[in-house]
């Protein structure tokens, strides 16, 4: 059955692939025609809806995300995160540089607008200004302050320069929660940890069956206080790793095991 199931899925996800970069190309060629770029937020959010769909998770989300922009920051488990994350809303991202060199995914990831920062290259000031400067212009960053992937148990030590780029553009910061959940236990598949290749991860995961995947969105954090960067990060990473508690209490369960839903669909669950 899992050969079945990798077959059928993989056949989907190549041609969402496909048609993507089609539609990336595209957009490049009407760039040239244009006096100013297309904004590829949108598109990008319809993507990753589509690639959610292709790949068969079910996302619960639950809370209230913001309704305008913000500078969004999660916990980071894996690579799926990514396309999680931006079928909900739309965003900009900040990966790791390594991203940007991988086959078809980097390419598409560079059109979409993403924010790549090289692990000790000395970039995080200017990398923030350029955060600062989309956040001001009425688009939403996504970050991962942990730096890098944990084994999704538990939120792993968060650095806070990032988080002074929502401050210095006057937007709020929006909390997020990510977990992976399968047969009411935490998903040892989903992490994506160190030298795992996309590709292999890919597959195991496509022979399985669909992970369950719960987003909970907190209180928006204001920033204009008079908290110290120090003090607004502790606060953050307390906040999510509840989050993180929750969800693998299993208060959320019940709700994702109602009915598979995919994001995209009308009947997106949103609970409370």
């Amino acid at each position: 059955m899992g050969w079945i199931r990798l077959a059928l899925r993989l056949t989907m996800f190549s041609l969402f692939l496909a048609g993507t970069c089609l539609l990336a190309a595209g957009l490049c060629i009407a760039d040239r025609f244009r006096s100013t770029p297309i904004d590829r937020n949108p598109w990008s959010a319809w993507c990753f809806r589509r690639a959610c769909q292709c790949l068969g998770w079910q996302i619960g989300v639950h809370g209230h995300r913001s309704e305008g922009h913000a500078l969004y920051v999660a916990n980071h488990i894996s690579w799926s995160d990514i396309p999680v994350l931006g079928s909900i809303t739309p965003l900009r991202f900040l990966s790791k540089s390594e991203v940007g060199h991988w086959p078809i995914i980097g390419w598409l990831a560079r059109q979409a607008g993403t924010l790549f920062i090289r692990r000790g290259g000395g970039q995080a000031r200017r990398i923030k200004a350029e955060m600062s400067k989309h956040l001001a212009a009425g688009e939403s960053v996504l970050i991962y302050p942990e730096g890098t992937t944990s084994s999704g148990l538990a939120v792993l030590p968060m650095h806070g320069l990032m988080l002074s780029a929502a401050r210095d553009a006057g937007v709020p910061i929006q909390p997020v929660t990510i977990g992976y959940r399968r047969q009411h236990r935490p998903d040892a598949l989903a992490p994506f940890m160190g030298d795992d290749s996309f590709h292999h991860h890919l597959i195991r995961l496509l022979k399985q069956s669909p992970m369950q995947v719960e987003l909970v969105f907190h209180p928006q954090v204001d920033t204009s206080g008079t908290d110290t960067i120090n003090e607004l990060t502790r606060q953050i990473h307390q906040t999510i790793s509840d989050g993180l508690k929750r969800i693998h209490a299993g208060e959320f369960d019940s709700g994702a095991q109602c009915t598979v839903r995919t994001a995209g669909d009308p009947e997106l669950s949103h609970h409370p």
